[in-house]
């Protein structure tokens, strides 16, 4: 497996959706730098503002008004640069495939043109009552694939097959 090499933010599809964050005193260790598990949940933070501004889904009510679990079931990082305290940072998911239960998604992280770390996420879609796979929700399923076509491919990036 190739370790994925930065690309500069420009690079992004102008159509994709950016999430910004300001790093703060409490996201990093003694050192100044961002404590790498808050990258995950800026992450999540990020998918959730997805859901409200660009997919037209509310993240909370799909939770706890209809019981649909979205959580992430894979989720690696690589990281190429520290992010450090004060920071501006912004968050770009590319969606990468959507299946029956579950949706793939690269997480691009940047502070100005350059690329921090990127995050290989894949989410499951669960029955939250029972805690049981279930398939992505139509409406969440055509918002995804909107959004996939919205930003095509990203230049620079190997698609994987």
């Amino acid at each position: 497996m190739s370790r994925p090499q930065p690309i500069p933010a420009s690079a992004l599809p102008e159509a994709a959706f950016r999430a910004p964050f300001r790093i703060r005193f409490g996201d990093c260790d003694p050192a100044g730098i961002l404590f790498f598990p808050n990258w995950f949940v800026m992450a999540n933070a990020a998918m959730e503002d997805l859901f409200r501004q660009r997919l037209g889904i509310d993240f909370h009510e799909m939770h706890a008004g209809r019981g649909v679990g979205t959580g992430f079931v894979h989720a690696a990082g690589t990281f190429m640069r520290p992010g450090t305290m004060g920071d501006e940072v912004l968050l770009t998911p590319i969606i990468r495939r959507v299946g029956n239960a579950s949706y793939a998604i690269d997480l691009h992280i940047h502070r100005g043109e350059e690329e921090l770390a990127r995050l290989d996420l894949v989410t499951a879609t669960t029955q939250l009552a029972t805690r049981t796979s279930t398939p992505v929700p139509p409406d969440l399923r055509a918002a995804l694939l909107r959004y996939q076509a919205e930003c095509g491919p990203v230049a620079g990036q190997e698609i994987p097959a």
